[in-house]
């Protein structure tokens, strides 16, 4: 089933017209291509994010028996020819077995991000976030795909995040972590420095970022706020350098019963647990931000915000 393009609500069109460049940016937990029909179908997938110019994929795998070992990485880029991709697996385990016979040798079973881009991606860092052994409860490996991507109006680093899902304990941990590693990219450098070594031009450095993705949290929580900062009960949520705004909040499109994940056995059970974050120096350069609630290709949906780069 094809699914269209979300629609802009109307109070942004006068922004949109006005602006040279405007990017679009999506983030989508894909369930390791699996829809809310229990139907394994990236073409659908594909399909719901026609228009991005930059695309956050979570839960994107290899050798997963769950999908029946399907290569999500090389299908997806397939399915996107014009555009440069990254993977980033934070979780990488060895597969001994398929269907009860020795796997290929040095078959793996691999758990990541992906980020995709109309643009060059000019460099690329799988950063690990903290986690802890859990004795009864699965744990995977997480972490953030750094992405540097050449984009017209200059240099961006984009994000694709995917957070611990069962202790929020362990969420502002790794929302910590990551928050230093983001601040801390101009000083060291990203994935390489003295790059004239390499017989490549050094890398830029820019400060502005976006961060998109799983961050299994709910708006307002602790870890949220661990996040975008407490709001202040006076003046509210302020944008300070260092600190993410979240786009949806930003420009106000949240509402009561705002949701970017549905039980697929209860679709009554709803919540909202995907976000697109910029830095402060690009929320005045937002004019969009919704979560496209048509997309059935996972059981997350979409979530897409427009920028003036």
């Amino acid at each position: 089933m094809s699914v269209g393009l979300p629609s802009w609500p109307d109070r942004y069109r006068p922004f949109i017209r006005r602006s040279k460049i405007i990017v679009r940016f999506a983030s989508y937990n894909i369930q390791y291509g699996f829809g809310l029909d229990g139907i394994y179908d990236l073409e659908r997938i594909a399909e719901s994010l026609r228009g991005a110019d930059v695309i956050a994929l979570q839960e994107v795998t290899r050798g997963f028996a769950t999908n029946r070992f399907a290569d999500m990485v090389a299908d997806l880029a397939a399915l996107f020819p014009d555009y440069f991709w990254v993977y980033g697996p934070a979780c990488d385990v060895h597969m001994p077995a398929v269907d009860g016979t020795p796997a290929p040798r040095n078959m793996r079973l691999q758990f990541g991000n992906m980020v995709l881009s109309r643009w060059p991606i000019l460099s690329t860092r799988m950063l690990l976030l903290p986690r802890s052994r859990t004795l009864t409860k699965l744990n995977l490996q997480r972490g953030a795909t750094e992405a540097l991507i050449d984009m017209p109006g200059g240099a961006l680093r984009v994000y694709s995040v995917h957070l611990d899902h069962v202790s929020n304990d362990e969420r502002i941990r790794q929302l910590d972590h990551l928050n230093d590693r983001i601040n801390a990219f101009t000083r060291e450098g990203g994935s390489v420095t003295g790059a004239f070594e390499f017989g490549i031009e050094e890398l830029p450095l820019p400060e502005d970022y976006i961060v998109m993705g799983d961050f299994n949290m709910l708006p307002e929580s602790r870890e949220y706020c661990a996040f975008a900062g407490n709001r202040d009960g006076y003046y509210g949520r302020i944008a300070r350098i260092g600190t993410p705004v979240d786009a949806l909040a930003a420009l106000g499109t949240y509402a009561p019963e705002s949701y970017s994940w549905m039980d697929p056995a209860d679709h009554g059970k709803r919540m909202h647990l995907d976000y697109i974050f910029v830095s402060s120096g690009l929320q005045s350069r937002l004019r969009s931000a919704i979560v496209d609630t048509t997309a059935a290709g996972s059981d997350h949906f979409p979530v897409w915000a427009e920028i003036d780069i």
